[in-house]
């Protein structure tokens, strides 16, 4: 059995019961047998065995008060997951479904993607199983000041920056940022994803769906094609989905589907990326609504995006969205490219058949990094007390993807995987954090 197979095991014996998180580091180790080939010495300095442990665990209650004066507990996570590169860096997910699971292996992936950026980050994530749907803004605030009040004791600006993720938007930091400033007396970059009048980057809310589609479309630039005239299929409809459609329409696709958690809708003539951010974001209303206000629009309940035929395909939802039998949908109508927008949408069998059957897939470390990638931009800014344009940001974020595209292309050419772009991404970024690992000593 090799090095990594007993690594995954060992996994599986101690983590029985954290299904994400065995399935995010089977993904990533299964890669890796080529590195430890050409570099023996990363196995006997148990670099694995290390990198699979979070170097930090964080468990803690969070007691709010309801508006009807209810007193509420909900249970809160910080997994602190390798500072090799950096301070831990990940966002903060709000969800009912947030599980020490789903937060290990978010955190996990969190450090390749980190790596690949090639900015100065860790990997760190968080979350709580708070679900902010439905509550008042009074109750989202109370919320948040309780959380940071236990979390602040274990972040700061050189130590750890948390962000946003699901759940978790620009109301959510900035009330989180407010009660971190009153409690430690200073002003200082803890937090990214905050407004634009406090700290705040330009391009933020746009950077995980712009840099996806950046990174596609560098993909098609260097094989002679381009996004004009190719049909889209994206799931999901928070910012990643949004930005993502927005991006592809000014590039000349055509974005025919979108979703949310109860249905789909599917726009032959294609998306109006306005009205869905009228419902959205300001109305926080449900995807169902397009399909009330756009004629020729078809509305669905549950799932079926990947049944529509496409050229590319992007899953912006959340994990485990794409099966098998959507994979092979795709396939059948012609699909030619996948690529992650969200964190490991695609389940491991999807995955496979998908590079089996000829489709590019790129994997969600790789090509959901501009949302982080922008987090460190922030971070940048702040340090700096500055404050970039619009067209700065978007220019820094769309060289950091193409720079992440060739990463990925090059590491996969170099161990024997061409074309390959899950084994790139995650040679790619586990190269860099095992280097800095071996400088830095038994740490």
């Amino acid at each position: 059995m090799s090095y990594t197979q007993r690594v995954i095991e060992a996994v599986k014996a101690k983590d029985p019961d954290q299904p994400e998180f065995i399935q995010a580091v089977t993904e990533v180790l299964a890669s890796l047998e080529p590195v430890f080939e050409a570099h023996p010495e990363y196995e006997k300095a148990k670099l694995l065995e290390r990198i699979v442990e979070p170097e930090r665990v964080v468990i803690f209650r969070v007691p709010w008060m309801d508006d009807n004066g209810e007193v509420q507990v909900n249970r809160a996570f910080r997994i602190q997951y390798n500072s090799a590169l950096g301070p831990y860096k990940g966002g903060l997910r709000l969800h009912p479904s947030v599980n020490l699971s789903i937060l290990k292996f978010l955190g996990f992936e969190q450090v390749f993607k980190n790596s690949l950026t090639t900015l100065p980050m860790g990997g760190g994530k968080g979350g709580c199983d708070f679900d902010p749907k439905g509550k008042s803004d009074n109750e989202v605030m109370r919320f948040c000041q309780s959380f940071m009040t236990e979390l602040q004791r274990h972040i700061g600006p050189d130590t750890d920056v948390p962000a946003g993720d699901i759940g978790t938007g620009g109301r959510e930091i900035g009330f989180m940022f407010g009660q971190y400033k009153r409690l430690r007396d200073e002003w200082s970059g803890v937090l990214t994803g905050k407004g634009l009048t406090f700290g705040g980057s330009l391009v933020r809310t746009e950077a995980t769906g712009y840099g996806l589609v950046y990174l596609v479309q560098e993909h098609l630039n260097c094989n002679w094609d381009a996004f004009l005239g190719k049909t889209v299929c994206i799931s999901g409809s928070g910012n990643v989905a949004i930005y993502a459609a927005e991006k592809a329409q000014q590039l000349g696709a055509k974005v025919v589907t979108l979703s949310d958690s109860t249905g789909w809708i599917y726009a032959p003539e294609g998306i109006d990326v306005d009205v869905v951010k009228q419902i959205k974001e300001v109305e926080r209303g449900r995807i169902s609504e397009y399909a009330k206000r756009v004629e020729g629009v078809e509305y669905h309940e549950g799932r079926g995006v990947w049944q529509i035929k496409c050229d590319i395909a992007l899953p912006c939802a959340t994990q485990n969205e794409l099966f098998i039998e959507d994979a092979q949908l795709l396939v059948a109508n012609g699909c030619k490219i996948v690529a992650e927008g969200a964190n490991m949408p695609t389940t491991m069998d999807a995955t496979q058949y998908l590079q089996d059957n000829g489709v590019v897939f790129f994997p969600g470390k790789a090509a959901n990094a501009g949302g982080v990638a922008t987090s460190g931009l922030e971070m940048s800014q702040n340090s700096e007390r500055l404050s970039w344009t619009f067209e700065e940001v978007d220019k820094k974020l769309e060289g950091i993807m193409k720079n992440i595209y060739h990463a990925a292309d090059d590491a996969a050419r170099a161990y024997g995987k061409e074309g390959d772009f899950v084994a790139g991404a995650n040679i790619a970024g586990f190269l860099k954090v095992a280097e800095a690992m071996m400088a830095q000593g038994l740490v």
